[in-house]
């Protein structure tokens, strides 16, 4: 189902004085780039049903990551890229996260908090793999939001149970399989990791934050939630390809306000609802606007692009691995909406101007198109 509200009609109805909420060029740029998503401002195509002939005019996506209508076919490309390159190991879902004490530091300089939480997270790891001599894997993705549109860092790390030796051999961190490493040991660590990184890099802005960085324990979580490597491929989907909000949880738009629905985790994922001025739910949902080019999903150890050119496939022989062949990406054609069964092929481009006069101007063929 269509839902009813988008992030799109916020900015249509804020309109221009956007340009007074204080945003920068890239914020604006992306925010531009949603509300144009699939409207004739960025053109479209023309599509044939093969069956009953009828035509249909579509309108040109967007394709920006931020945009809440233009993630589905990028999620499913990636995961079914990484199908070919899944082991028969255990898999652990493990979640660093950073302290709100960091926000102000993340607001002002994103690209420096973000690039240090990746590397700070992955030296822990490594570290825990090496005291076990043996070379960890992990595939990272970054979130920046809590369910209210509040900054809240952290990565979300698919990470395998264990890593190759120095024969290139795999090799469990537990006999079992059912434990990574311990997670209190783990949080220390990286809490070290990450504050020396950052007072090398901004050590102005660390000691300004430092006393409450140390104060509390930094929260690190693990759990395995993987029956087969399948099951991990799936859970990967949840979580690669998110943006802060979806234009299903919008509710309601009206005058003034966006109303949205969000889970309070303090109260066991409690289904609540928020109210925010427009204003104030564009600033929210802008903290989450990554910088130019940033990489949002990281590939680390074993599981990264140089490793797995060059020995993965040797890995997975001996684990003895049915490798999977990288499927040819089939040629999309959607279903006929008026007939419902025939498949809609592309017989023209239009850009901002709008379809051709032929369109406009004749109504519309009823004899079959053959591709």
């Amino acid at each position: 189902m269509q839902p009813k509200f988008e992030v799109a009609d916020v900015l249509r109805k804020i309109g221009s004085k956007i340009e007074n909420y204080g945003l920068n060029t890239w914020q604006l740029r992306t925010l531009s780039a949603i509300k144009r998503c699939r409207t004739a401002d960025l053109g479209g195509h023309i599509d044939a049903c093969d069956s009953c002939g009828n035509l249909t005019i579509s309108y040109n996506s967007c394709r920006n990551r931020h945009c809440p209508k233009c993630q589905g076919n990028k999620r499913e490309d990636w995961i079914q890229a990484r199908s070919t390159e899944l082991l028969p190991v255990p898999y652990f879902h493990v979640v660093f996260t950073l302290p709100d004490s960091i926000n102000s530091l993340a607001m002002y300089q994103p690209k420096m908090v973000y690039d240090t939480l990746f590397e700070a997270t992955w030296e822990t790891l490594q570290q825990f793999g090496k005291a076990k001599e043996m070379q960890m894997g992990m595939i990272a993705v970054l979130h920046t939001w809590g369910q209210q549109l509040s900054l809240h860092p952290h990565l979300h790390c698919i990470v395998p149970g264990g890593g190759v030796d120095k024969d290139g051999q795999w090799k469990n961190s537990r006999a079992d399989g059912k434990f990574l490493f311990p997670v209190k040991a783990l949080s220390k660590v990286f809490r070290a990791k990450y504050c020396e990184k950052l007072k090398a890099k901004n050590p102005i802005g660390y000691e300004q934050i430092r006393k409450e960085l140390w104060q509390k324990p930094w929260v690190v979580f693990a759990k395995r939630p993987f029956g087969s490597p399948k099951s991990v491929v799936e859970y990967l989907g949840r979580y690669t390809h998110k943006i802060a909000i979806s234009n299903h949880r919008i509710k309601n738009i009206d005058a003034q306000n966006v109303t949205f629905d969000y889970k309070d985790y303090r109260m066991a994922g409690a289904k609540k609802r928020m109210t925010l001025s427009y204003q104030e739910f564009i600033r929210r949902f802008s903290l989450h606007i990554l910088p130019k080019r940033f990489v949002k999903i990281r590939h680390y150890g074993f599981l990264s692009s140089t490793w797995k050119r060059e020995k993965l496939k040797l890995l997975q022989e001996k684990l003895q691995v049915k490798v999977l062949e990288k499927v040819e990406k089939k040629l999309f054609l959607p279903k006929c909406p008026c007939c419902k069964t025939g498949n809609l092929h592309r017989i023209a481009v239009f850009d901002q101007r709008g379809p051709p006069a032929w369109y406009l101007g004749g109504c519309q063929n009823t004899t079959p198109y053959k591709s």
